[in-house]
């Protein structure tokens, strides 16, 4: 849906934007083909026009910075297919919930093919190259907790790609509550091993491995997997849904 998106665009609001596609121009470039049928002054259209040729540019780049910026933030969602190819889904443990007083315990980051999972006293500081591979990021209310929980432990990791919190275009979707929630809403099952987990076992666990307990750490890391890889899965069943909504507001 990114490349039928304008509101990016200086000038142009969600108002604009449905009725430019009401006149059924989907594309960018429908819109120079066909942007006599949108009554609107003359120089507004062409600093649309304007925007849509610089933003070809910088996706045909995979500029996921300059979508990052121009783009609201609860609109990122949008660039999903554009950018999948380059995707980390992103969950994290921690040992509470406090940025301050809390430190994490586990990273998970799952491309679509591979999860890699890095553990607090193994490997944790090696999220700091794996992150800048990605150009989009996709996280469940990760906009409130997981990124700013990773960027006060390391703060050099500049987060400067597209990121989709899922939890608010799920909402407006009609999914509401936890990640747990939605899964059991959408008919996502999880193994036997971790059916019922919530983040506060996930802080037990730790403290089990801290005592001594590798099978502890063990379900651990499946239980952050299983986030990971769920959160791919709910995305590609919700995206649809996603864009008619947007299509009907």
């Amino acid at each position: 849906m990114l490349n039928n998106t304008y509101i990016h665009i200086p000038g142009v609001g969600k108002s604009l934007e449905r009725k430019i596609w009401a006149q059924g121009i989907h594309t960018w470039e429908e819109f120079l083909e066909m942007g006599d049928r949108i009554s609107i002054p003359s120089a507004r259209k062409a600093r649309i026009c304007e925007g849509i040729k610089k933003s070809s540019e910088h996706l045909a780049a995979k500029d996921c910075y300059f979508f990052s910026q121009c783009l609201p933030s609860a609109e990122h969602w949008r660039a999903y297919p554009l950018f999948s190819d380059s995707v980390a889904f992103v969950d994290i443990e921690t040992t509470g919930l406090s940025q301050h007083r809390d430190k994490i315990t586990v990273v998970g980051i799952y491309d679509g093919r591979e999860s890699k999972v890095y553990v607090r006293d193994i490997n944790l500081d090696e999220i700091v190259e794996e992150f800048s591979k990605y150009r989009l990021l996709v996280s469940f209310n990760g906009a409130r907790f997981d990124l700013p929980f990773i960027k006060s432990e390391f703060p050099e990791i500049e987060f400067k790609q597209l990121h989709i919190d899922l939890m608010y275009p799920l909402r407006r979707i009609g999914y509401s509550g936890g990640l747990k929630n939605i899964e059991k809403l959408l008919g996502i099952s999880r193994s036997e091993d971790t059916e019922g987990m919530t983040g506060f076992d996930a802080v037990k666990l730790w403290k089990q491995y801290e005592r001594g307990d590798k099978e502890a750490l063990d379900k651990l890391i499946k239980y952050n997997k299983e986030d990971i890889v769920n959160l791919k899965t709910i995305i590609e069943l919700t995206y649809p849904k996603m864009v008619e909504k947007a299509q009907k507001t």
